[in-house]
């Protein structure tokens, strides 16, 4: 009975604790990894920013925005902030280089950071009120997909897309300044708005999953700061956004230890433009080409023993553009052989059609193991002259174990963000990403971004 009880109260108790938390709870190491995710963000928003998918939501809705006050960042046009939401929420992900929560395989920051910085040029919001908010923001979508991953994930829901309008609901109600009862109702409203089926994991449609949460979360603070009312276990409930959209949940993942543990001090950052699952893959390879000096078109095979997920997220074997190439292992193998990297230039158009790239493609073979962790792989590779080199990669660059460093994300930031604002203005937004809890305004961020 006492199970029964606790589990009418989760989203009023997730919504007290958003409400009373406050910027000096929270510890260096949540705030540090804040700036962290905030910097990476940027930098992928920034950097996809000219990307055809950009163009095309640009074109189709940029008529029918409201008064320009936010940014969309990397770009000249302007739109209100519930579209710049929705843009910015794109562009972070459209590369598939954003930050992840390894546990669920959520990308924390697109739904969250994209709805808190047009807030941001829409009323000022001082450095330590963004971070907080977007502490709280990510814990709560984190939370949320905690209590059902990996049964919601494996029905079909792209996660991001369905747990994200949860941490834009709490992060702008969080700055809205709303009461319990409101904020209930803005986690309720982010209940009944869940974006994102895996069928589009290759398609533009992938990248609007957490641009659409992104604007959704905001939607649902502002409605329910007026007043507007929704059930009070919008979680919960039997017909609940939990019950509804899992098989299986554990509501004491979303509320035990609240302000105790945050999840965003365990967030990852993608060293590779694609699916995080085949991010092992992709550093064993590169690591082989290296120490061992291979000439790809010498290569007879590879073979990988990879997790489950590898060939059920990225098991395209013939990939016909850059967006399916990022869902293919035997493509980024290929690309981490013959260049020794998996940016976004291996991931274009043109490299998924060429002879060079689609012959090696051809020679990988992949194989599950069960007794295989998520960031690990073995890798036999066998040269025509019947060599054979092989590899085993534990814990891939990237992950919990191998984390980047700064110097790594400031690489990663230059490497997206100078080919659109050049090195000066590039420095200049690095500069004061890493320095955002000191921003008196951080609506400058996006000013800088801006062409």
């Amino acid at each position: 009975m006492h199970d029964m009880i606790e589990a009418t109260q989760i989203t009023r108790r997730l919504a007290d604790y958003v409400v009373n938390a406050t910027p000096a709870d929270l510890p260096p190491a949540a705030r540090a990894a804040a700036v962290r995710t905030f910097l990476n963000w940027a930098g992928c928003a920034t950097g996809s920013s000219h990307h055809e998918t950009l163009d095309v939501a640009l074109a189709a809705l940029a008529p029918f925005s409201g008064p320009a006050t936010a940014s969309v960042l990397g770009r000249r046009e302007r739109l209100d902030p519930l579209t710049a939401a929705l843009m910015n929420g794109i562009s972070s992900h459209v590369f598939d280089f954003d930050d992840t929560h390894l546990r669920t395989v959520i990308h924390p920051a697109g739904p969250v950071a994209s709805a808190l910085l047009a807030y941001a040029e829409y009323r000022p919001v001082s450095g330590p009120d963004f971070v907080n908010a977007l502490v709280l923001g990510i814990e709560v979508e984190c939370r949320i997909g905690n209590a059902v991953y990996p049964e919601h994930y494996d029905v079909g829901w792209h996660i991001t897309g369905s747990t994200g309008g949860f941490g834009a609901a709490a992060a702008i109600g969080k700055l809205l300044g709303l009461d319990t009862q409101r904020m209930t109702w803005a986690l309720g409203l982010a209940a009944t708005m869940p974006v994102g089926l895996r069928e589009m994991f290759g398609t533009m449609t992938k990248s609007f999953h957490p641009g659409r949460a992104a604007q959704s979360g905001f939607t649902a603070a502002l409605l329910a700061e007026k007043g507007y009312t929704s059930s009070d276990q919008g979680i919960e409930a039997k017909r609940g956004w939990a019950n509804v959209l899992s098989t299986r949940v554990d509501y004491k993942e979303i509320t035990e230890g609240l302000g105790e543990r945050f999840e965003i001090e365990v967030n990852s950052y993608k060293p590779f433009a694609c699916g995080i699952v085949i991010h092992p893959a992709i550093d064993g390879c590169v690591q082989l080409r290296q120490k061992y000096n291979i000439d790809p078109e010498q290569v007879e095979s590879v073979a990988l023993t990879v997790h489950h997920l590898v060939l059920e997220l990225t098991g395209k074997t013939r990939p016909r553009t850059g967006l399916e190439g990022k869902f293919s292992v035997y493509h980024a193998s290929a690309m981490a052989l013959i260049d020794g990297a998996c940016g976004e230039p291996q991931f274009s158009d043109e490299a998924v059609v060429n002879p060079r790239v689609t012959a090696l493609r051809d020679r990988v073979r992949a194989t599950v193991d069960p007794s295989i962790n998520a960031d690990e792989v073995r890798i036999v590779l066998t040269m025509k002259d019947g060599t054979v080199h092989e590899m085993h990669v534990e814990h891939a660059i990237g992950s919990i174990a191998r984390p980047m460093t700064d110097a790594d994300l400031e690489a990663k930031f230059n490497g997206l963000v100078v080919p659109i604002l050049g090195e000066a203005r590039t420095a200049n937004l690095l500069a004061l990403c890493w320095d955002l809890e000191a921003q008196s305004a951080v609506s400058a961020i996006a000013e800088a971004a801006r062409l």
